[in-house]
């Protein structure tokens, strides 16, 4: 009985993983580096956006200050953004955002429009909103 009840349990994941897959094909667009605006201290990143498993994660790819030189911040390679979901028309919630410059992670949303994302990060109802931009 057991061996069947995880045979069952593989089948329902594999199943639950293969119809998730046209949604996120469907959003493709997402995908790739985005330059962030810059934060409170003048520094930008850039985030690199990928599947992970049935949503969408970021990971901070390389740090810059205000003049555009590289920063060896102990954020880089930290993913910041994971469990983004999409609902269609360029939008996406149900996520989690990491802000290195406040060292605090939001309830987040994403809308794509073109080569420009509005990524917002709430807390309590008080809300912080970036405009990246395609690298």
């Amino acid at each position: 009985m057991r061996e069947d009840t995880m045979i069952r349990t593989i089948a329902a994941a594999a199943l639950a993983a293969t119809l998730a897959l046209p949604a996120l094909a469907q959003n493709a667009e997402v995908l790739g580096t985005w330059r962030t605006q810059p934060d409170d201290n003048g520094n930008y990143g850039l985030v690199d956006i990928s599947v992970c498993g049935d949503a969408y994660c970021g990971v901070l790819v390389r740090s810059f200050d205000g003049a555009g030189n590289e920063l060896d911040s102990p954020n880089t390679g930290r993913q910041i953004i994971w469990d983004m979901r999409p609902y269609g028309n360029g939008h996406y919630d149900d996520g989690q955002i990491y802000a290195p410059d406040r060292d605090s992670t939001y309830a987040s949303e994403m809308d794509l429009a073109g080569n420009t994302l509005t990524v917002r990060g709430c807390f309590i109802g008080i809300c912080r909103a970036q405009t990246w931009t395609r690298n």
